[in-house]
């Protein structure tokens, strides 16, 4: 299936990050870039229009010249907050787009097949997928139509949390993502730099890969 007029790319960012010690994750660099131009590179291609979720200050992400969009919840609700908030923002802005598609901002190697994979795997406007790899689910990373934004943001004001819960129990459908080579390692797509171990790791994968 072809959605019409494309999808919006929503860069979840609003997270404390506090395995890395805090501050925005995203921001720091890995193979001489910020975390977070990677991921942009790695989705522009595949989407009509991209935004970054972030709270406060959003003069921080200036050079990547993007709309900075908070969450509309307040109290760092998490990425389900982030997702509602892109929703929101596209409901608002591209009325026409019944769809974004999400991804987190510490996986520098996400799948240049992404949007093209979670589209072939969609059945009509009401699709909603996330993505798998042989390491498990990654629910922050899906195909979101626009229409779930008002149960979202009802489940939000409950108190739900819980992304993985949360699509589980509205019906997501898993789209599976073989694993991808970079710097001659098979590394898990989805693969994210959650620790300063990480950061280590993608170094060196990137630094492998550099010609």
């Amino acid at each position: 299936m072809v959605l019409p007029n494309g999808v919006v790319g929503v860069l979840l960012a609003g997270g404390r990050s506090s395995r890395m010690g805090g501050g925005d994750k995203c921001l720091r660099t890995v193979g001489g870039r910020p975390i977070l131009a990677w991921s942009i590179d790695r989705l522009r291609p595949q989407v009509s229009d991209m935004i970054i979720n972030a709270n406060e200050d959003a003069a921080r992400f200036a050079d990547f010249g993007l709309p900075v969009v908070p969450d509309s919840i307040v109290g760092y609700a998490g990425p389900l907050a982030g997702v509602h908030a892109g929703l929101q923002w596209v409901k608002a802005n591209r009325p026409d787009m019944s769809h974004v598609v999400t991804v987190a901002t510490d996986t520098p190697f996400l799948p240049a097949d992404l949007v093209r994979r979670f589209l072939a795997a969609a059945q009509d406007k009401s699709a909603f997928c996330i993505a798998q790899s042989e390491a498990g689910t990654h629910p922050v990373i899906g195909l979101w139509p626009v229409t779930l934004a008002a149960a979202l943001r009802v489940s939000l004001e409950r108190g739900e949390r819980k992304v993985g819960a949360w699509t589980k129990d509205h019906g997501a459908v898993p789209v599976f993502f073989p694993p991808v080579d970079v710097g001659g390692q098979s590394i898990d797509p989805f693969f994210n730099i959650n620790a300063p171990e990480d950061l280590a790791k993608a170094e060196a994968l990137l630094s492998e890969n550099t010609p």
